[in-house]
């Protein structure tokens, strides 16, 4: 097994650290003002980084990434510029060749302070929120739905895009008031319909996508959102086998929900509270994991 990239320290301005993402400022070879984001292998549950990673995750993720915004070029506006390594300027030839097929080159652009997320099914804490209330953040659904049900119209409910700690869940009228009514308008179009397309495409191969995230940002000098970060990649989605999808119970899945389900038994045997520092994953948590990631993959582009 490769060992897995967990930090990088290039000799690159304003280095910044996500969750599972490293980013730089970098100047775009048209001479425009760029940011590099490098996929790492960390791996995030519950908004906590995992003592361990998954050797080539973000090798995957980039590649599911670019090849969602190649399938959308031209439908919706991104960000991605390059994902050529080569393309960096100011690194070594060893740097190159460690961020190889896990970066992107992107146009930079202040990010709307909203995690864009998109329901097509009833599972998670929206599945948890039916069973109390009847309805998934607030808008009503029909009564009867179980764990993994298909819903008719999807529904976008956006949440707050915390720095640190947990995202929370907040109604469409908090989110235009955080961002804006037309912008937010303008974005749950978007979100709707690349949600639709990409569920449609990706049944077509065998993968249901039960919900995802996504992310926005306008790029200076416009008001338009442009579609950034990760697009329909296992780590911002939910992935299932379709020839095994059976509503009433929890999915099989392509996704990171195997590490969560892991995770969740440290949790529920209290020997994690899902507090920093997060625990380790075995090697056959990892190794399975990364084998699921590919399948998306397989399935996706092949």
């Amino acid at each position: 097994m490769t060992e897995a990239l967990m930090t990088t320290d290039l000799p690159l301005p304003n280095r910044r650290v996500g969750k599972v993402r490293d980013l730089y400022d970098l100047t775009l070879p048209d001479g425009g003002d760029g940011i590099l984001i490098i996929a790492t292998d960390r791996v995030s549950v519950f908004d906590v980084v995992l003592a361990n990673g998954i050797p080539d995750k973000g090798v995957v993720l980039t590649r599911i990434s670019e090849f969602w915004f190649g399938h959308f070029d031209g439908v919706i506006r991104h960000h991605l510029v390059s994902t050529d390594s080569e393309d960096i300027k100011g690194i070594s030839a060893a740097d190159r060749a460690l961020l190889k097929g896990r970066i992107m080159i992107c146009r930079r652009s202040d990010v709307v302070p909203v995690e864009c997320i998109v329901r097509g099914y009833l599972t998670g804490s929206g599945f948890k929120d039916y069973q109390k209330t009847g309805k998934v953040c607030g808008i009503d659904l029909p009564p009867g739905l179980v764990n993994s049900s298909r819903i008719a119209d999807p529904l976008f409910t956006p949440s707050t895009k915390a720095e640190q700690g947990h995202d929370e869940n907040i109604s469409f009228e908090e989110s235009c008031t955080i961002a804006g009514k037309s912008l937010m308008e303008s974005i749950r179009e978007i979100s709707l319909s690349i949600f639709r397309q990409g569920r449609d495409y990706a049944l077509e191969r065998g993968i249901i996508i039960a919900d995802t995230k996504f992310e926005f940002g306008i790029e200076p000098g416009s008001v338009e959102p442009v579609l950034i970060d990760e697009v329909l990649t296992p780590d911002s989605s939910r992935f299932w086998p379709a020839e095994e999808w059976e509503p009433g119970r929890e999915q099989n899945s392509f996704d990171k929900q195997y590490v969560r389900n892991y995770t969740q038994g440290i949790v529920d045997e209290g020997k994690w509270n899902k507090e920093y520092p997060g625990p380790s994953l075995p090697d056959a948590v990892i190794t399975d994991t990364f084998r699921r990631y590919e399948e998306a993959l397989h399935r996706l582009i092949n």
